[in-house]
């Protein structure tokens, strides 16, 4: 028979083992956009195919932390930050999950624009957007390992360089467009995977509030349900 304190030292292993799986899935969406950026900005294929295929892999990998999640969560009945450890890294999951389907949108889109040549400036926008994109994936994931409430807290502001880069691109695409050096179709697939970069800093920022949580136990909705309740009691009467 296992003892108790066998079952602890079991259960915190176990729970290594989950955040080296959210280590290892982040690692694996941040090779992601660069993999995929790398295949929009050569026009290759080829890369765009495997990126799509490749992406199993991380659906796999999100699925079995995902069940990793569910069973200690039945088996051991966690309490406080364990438990917020682990609701934290069952959306952690999610979201980097998601973010990797946006960099399989992102290369379906460039297919559909292979024959496209971007001007200058779009290209080294894409480019600029992926790099805040990564980094944003990065520092959400090290802010989870590291349970670093600051830098978790930090991605909101972190992220407005992307939404104004993404903001900018969308300008140079129409730019381009009015110079007739792209057509209507292709304007509007690049717009798309400008807004597919944001989408992935949007996720970052969604880790961020989840390491908050783990950490503290408070989430931006908590403010939104005490006004909820400031304004029920001022119209409630006899409250």
């Amino acid at each position: 028979m296992v003892s108790d304190t066998g079952l602890r030292v079991e259960f915190h292993e176990s729970l290594d083992d989950l955040r080296d799986d959210i280590v290892r899935l982040g690692a694996l969406t941040v090779e992601t956009i660069g993999k995929g950026t790398a295949a929009v900005l050569d026009r290759d294929l080829h890369a765009a195919q495997r990126l799509i295929d490749g992406d199993d892999v991380i659906d796999t990998l999100a699925i079995s932390i995902e069940e990793s999640c569910y069973r200690l969560l039945a088996l051991q009945q966690p309490m406080a930050g364990d438990l917020r450890f682990i609701v934290c890294a069952l959306r952690f999951a999610s979201e980097l999950e998601r973010s990797a389907d946006l960099m399989v949108n992102i290369c379906k889109a460039s297919r559909r624009i292979y024959d496209v040549t971007m001007s200058p400036t779009v290209r080294s926008l894409v480019e600029d957007m992926s790099i805040e994109a990564a980094s944003l994936t990065r520092k959400a994931i090290d802010a989870f390992a590291d349970a670093d409430e600051g830098m978790a807290a930090a991605l909101d502001d972190i992220d407005d360089r992307l939404d104004e880069l993404q903001v900018e691109f969308v300008e140079s695409i129409f730019a381009s467009h009015e110079a007739e050096r792209i057509g209507l179709r292709s304007a509007v697939q690049l717009a798309l995977i400008g807004r597919y970069y944001e989408r992935i800093g949007d996720h970052a920022v969604n880790m961020g509030e989840r390491v908050t949580f783990m950490v503290t136990g408070w989430l931006p909705e908590h403010a939104a349900v005490a006004r909820l309740e400031m304004r029920n009691r001022r119209t409630t009467p006899g409250v």
